[in-house]
């Protein structure tokens, strides 16, 4: 999912056209209102947080253009992805993501910090940076931001450097030499509190949760846009690595549409 600049403020301002269910249009903000997660995080008998995963994607799959994905979006998934970021208690990306995408901080805009304090939630959501190996710096704009509120999951014993000055948790679970999402998942909850996770990717570590039966819902942005391309680096789709096996199933529970783009909610089965 791309790194859209903050445009919280212009999301009353966008509405899509209802699909399923059939009806008229919708603002985005009341869109995300009806969403319902922390009901569904409530309702679940899991012990790790309600994790839905938000990608877009190109007609022909493509996730990126020239490595990053802020082109594919239109202005109703740029206000969908910020309104997304209103309704949960964590924001997680891989290292790699926040590295391309030059993450900040996640809710900078105070109209939308208080609305999540309305909300019952922390006026920002907790940023969640998966790193197996610790491959970060202080350089990444969210680890310079001392505001930033920050859990690094991670394999590694490492910490990181004294150029970041976020406020850091680690999450340091370890199966087999490699990081344990499983553990890392449930420890954000017990430890932190966290009931509901917004996986903004990259492709890799959508892959990672899915094999591991991790993930709860797919928001797929779907632009009617044509790349082609080959499956590299520079092309990826919105889960590359290895086949998921069986392939996971998915129901559709939600379709809305924006000047031909396509905003789809599916539940994972």
């Amino acid at each position: 999912m791309p790194k859209h600049p903050d445009t919280s403020r212009q999301q009353a301002d966008v509405s899509v056209r209802s699909l399923l269910p059939a009806g008229g249009p919708i603002e985005v903000a009341n869109l995300v209102d009806g969403l319902g997660l922390s009901d569904l995080a409530g309702a679940s008998e899991d012990t790790r947080p309600y994790l839905v995963l938000n990608m877009v994607s190109t007609a022909d799959g493509r996730a990126t253009l020239s490595g990053r994905s802020g082109a594919i979006g239109d202005s109703a998934d740029r206000a969908l992805f910020h309104g997304l970021r209103t309704v949960v208690d964590a924001v997680m990306a891989g290292a790699g993501t926040v590295r391309t995408e030059g993450y900040r901080r996640l809710v900078r805009e105070p109209s939308a910090r208080a609305l999540r304090a309305k909300r019952g939630l922390a006026e920002e959501p907790l940023a969640c940076i998966v790193s197996g190996r610790l491959a970060l710096d202080g350089q990444v704009p969210l680890l310079a931001d001392p505001q930033a509120r920050v859990a690094i999951l991670t394999a590694s014993q490492a910490s990181l450097p004294p150029g970041c000055q976020a406020q850091v948790e680690y999450v340091r679970c370890v199966r087999e030499g490699r990081l344990d999402l499983a553990a890392a998942l449930r420890e954000l909850r017990e430890r932190l509190g966290v009931r509901t996770v917004l996986c903004e990717g990259g492709p890799h570590l959508n892959a990672n949760l899915l094999a591991a039966s991790l993930v709860d819902e797919l928001f797929l942005s779907l632009a009617p846009t044509l790349a082609g391309g080959d499956a590299t680096s520079e092309s990826l789709r919105i889960v590359t690595g290895r086949d998921l096996d069986p392939p996971v199933a998915m129901e559709l529970i939600g379709a809305h549409e924006h000047h031909s783009h396509l905003f789809l909610r599916y539940r994972v089965r």
